[in-house]
């Protein structure tokens, strides 16, 4: 064992890290999430379904291959707690830990073997400065380490700084990001398999307006992957 492991295992017994969901200290060979808790979060192993409940929220909306996400998703439940503190409390190591475990549940399936690049949904430039990162990058960089697939951030970009659509209904949030996005270069997706990734989907309204841009690249195909989804 070197000198810098001995470190951090005497910190470890001095402040031992806690769980983000139980706050109880975490054991050898746990990391952001204990086991515990890990058992009890509500997964929605949709990874080994091409067409599961998540995918055929965007049926005859957008043309996608398959869709999945790591959790189901409920206010007030503890996966939105987790989201909270990825997004508002800067807790970015939330994000990359959640997109490497939906990234094992992925190796998995032979749904997503053969992806080329991951796309997370972009901030505005401005909302990016306030808070410091772009969850939906992290989330993805998580995902990029497990499933060794390049994380793209150049590629999509927000035009406009939309309004929250926290409290929309589906239509009003079709319309708030309906032309909210563009492509820098499509040339670079044709005939590639991309996977779309966000924090949170409710209505779909956000990833449909995304995929929507990127599918007009010849030949693209679109895959979505999310930490949360409300069905």
């Amino acid at each position: 064992m070197n000198f810098v492991q001995s470190v951090k295992d005497f910190l470890a017994l001095i402040y031992p890290e806690g769980c983000e969901v139980c706050s109880q200290s975490l054991v050898n060979g746990e990391s952001c999430i204990c086991s515990t808790c890990w058992y009890e979060l509500p997964k929605t192993g949709f990874y080994r379904d091409k067409e599961n409940p998540m995918t055929r929220i965007f049926w005859g909306r957008v043309d996608i291959v398959s869709g999945t996400a790591l959790f189901h998703y409920q206010k007030g439940g503890k996966v939105q707690d987790l989201i909270h503190r990825l997004k508002y409390k800067g807790q970015q190591e939330i994000g990359c830990y959640l997109g490497m475990r939906l990234g094992h549940y992925m190796l998995e399936s032979s749904i997503y073997r053969h992806l080329d690049s991951i796309i997370p949904v972009p901030l505005h430039p401005e909302k990016q400065r306030m808070r410091g990162f772009n969850q939906s990058e992290v989330f993805g960089e998580g995902l990029s380490r497990i499933l060794g697939v390049p994380l793209n951030t150049r590629v999509l970009q927000r035009l406009s700084a939309t309004s929250s659509q926290t409290r929309k209904r589906r239509f009003m949030r079709w319309e708030n990001v309906e032309s909210a996005f563009s492509l820098n270069n499509t040339s670079i997706l044709e005939n590639k398999h991309v996977l779309l990734v966000d924090d949170v989907i409710t209505t779909g309204a956000t990833m449909e307006a995304c995929a929507n841009k990127l599918l007009t690249a010849a030949g693209v195909k679109v895959y979505l992957a999310s930490i949360g989804v409300t069905v």
